[in-house]
This record gives C-alpha cells, sequence and structure tokens, in this order.
C-alpha cells in the first residue's frame, strides 16, 4: 500500500497558485502533495555577455531549499560560500529543460530567471521546480507581450516534469520521499504535454532496471505530465 493510499499510476494532490509574488513578472506556489516550491520569473533587459550582439535571449534558472524544507535544519548555501553540487545539477536541468520549448531568437536580447524555492520537501523538489517554473516563464511571457514588448508568444512548446520508480517490485508515479528513499530504480522524466522527451534522469539503485519495466516507468511519466499539464493549462 502506497503512503495515502493511492494507486500506483496516481499523482499526489497537485494545486498550483499564480501571482503569489507580486513584484515578479511571473510566479507561482506549486504543491505536489508536502512538497512546496515557490517559483518566480524576473526580466532583465540584458543577456550574459558572452551572448550581446547574438540577437538572442537566455532562459536560465536558480534552485535552492529553505533551512526548514526537511525535518533537521540545513545550513544554507550562502553561509558556506558555495552551493553543492546537487544544487548546481537541478538548477542547470530546470534551466535548460525550459530552453528546450523556447524560441531564444524571438525572446529578443533578454534574460528571464527562474527562481525556485523549496518551501516543504517529500521528495520530486525538481519535478515540481520544473512544471511550476513552467508556468511563471509562462505568466512572465505574458506579462511581456500585454506591455508590447514581445509581439508573439515564443514559448512553442508545454512541459512539465515527474518521477517514477520501482517500490517493492511495483512501479509507481509521483514518488514522496518515503518511497524514494527505498526504491529499487527511480527517474525523472521531462517531457513536453505531447509525448516529447526533454529529458530522463533513471538509477538503478539495487539491480538493473529491464527495458520491460522502464518502458512501463515511461508510460506512467507520460501519464502523470499529461496530467500535470491539464492543471497548468487551468491556472493560466
Amino acid at each position: 500500500m502506497r503512503p495515502y493510499g493511492r494507486a500506483h499510476d496516481a499523482l499526489r494532490d497537485v494545486v498550483i497558485e499564480t501571482g503569489v509574488s507580486p513584484y515578479a513578472e511571473g510566479s507561482c506556489l506549486i504543491k505536489c502533495g508536502n512538497t512546496h516550491v515557490l517559483c518566480t520569473a524576473t526580466v532583465e533587459e540584458n543577456v550574459p555577455p558572452w551572448m550581446r550582439n547574438s540577437g538572442k535571449g537566455w532562459v536560465t534558472a536558480e534552485y535552492g531549499m529553505l533551512p526548514r524544507a526537511t525535518h533537521t535544519r540545513m545550513r544554507r548555501e550562502a553561509s558556506s560560500g558555495k552551493q553543492s553540487g546537487r544544487t548546481q545539477e537541478i538548477q542547470r536541468l530546470i534551466g535548460r529543460s525550459l530552453r528546450a520549448v523556447v524560441d531564444l531568437k524571438a525572446l529578443g536580447e533578454r534574460q528571464i530567471t527562474l527562481d525556485c524555492d523549496v518551501i516543504q520537501a517529500d521528495g520530486g523538489t525538481r519535478t515540481a521546480a520544473i512544471t511550476g517554473a513552467w508556468v511563471a516563464l509562462k505568466l512572465a511571457i505574458n506579462w511581456l507581450i500585454e506591455e508590447g514588448v514581445l509581439k508573439s508568444d515564443p514559448v512553442y512548446g508545454q512541459l512539465a516534469a515527474v518521477s517514477c520508480g520501482v517500490v517493492g517490485g511495483t512501479a509507481r508515479l509521483d514518488l514522496e520521499y518515503e518511497e524514494d528513499s527505498q526504491a529499487e530504480t527511480d527517474a525523472n522524466f521531462v517531457l513536453t504535454v505531447d509525448g516529447g522527451i526533454v529529458e530522463i534522469q533513471a538509477t538503478a539503485e539495487d539491480k538493473p532496471l529491464p527495458e520491460a519495466d522502464f518502458a512501463e516507468l515511461f508510460a506512467l511519466a507520460r501519464k502523470g505530465v499529461a496530467e500535470l499539464g491539464e492543471i497548468q493549462k487551468s491556472v493560466l
């Protein structure tokens, strides 16, 4: 039996609340069960130095966890003077995932930064961050269009992300921490709602994963992303 009696192919309860940060060009708070992530989008009328005069814009991301996002207090990374390898890996994942569905030339020479701050963690923080960041990005783009800065939408694809895993020999969708910590295999899928693959991260912790089992996880991920996509559209 899964925590809270969920079916093996069921998402946690997902709620996305938009407009939670009045100063950001786009923002949302995404709640996937007990994982809560604040996602804000900031528009800047410049690009990194290496992109100047390229005629293209840039989309990037930063990720962090508040000290009491978990059961015990974590030190702020700023206090140690550097980001952990995990933090750097996740924020790069978020950034390149979003860039996969943005026409950077159509964006123009401006940068949009997605800040994803984990308020509460119970597994799947990176996937929740990606799903919420796409919403914040779209809201920021809508703002640019309303302000007359952009004439058309450079975001040409809709994406979301979800975790899957094999726990107790059973494939499950959207793992919470209790499941993730004992999974024989865990995977993160970043997919477009029409089935395109953006990125897949999968690791067999116990023994190699048969191809047939991977196919089952992939099918669960497609189902989950389709459902997340409907939630994204409903709040936009």
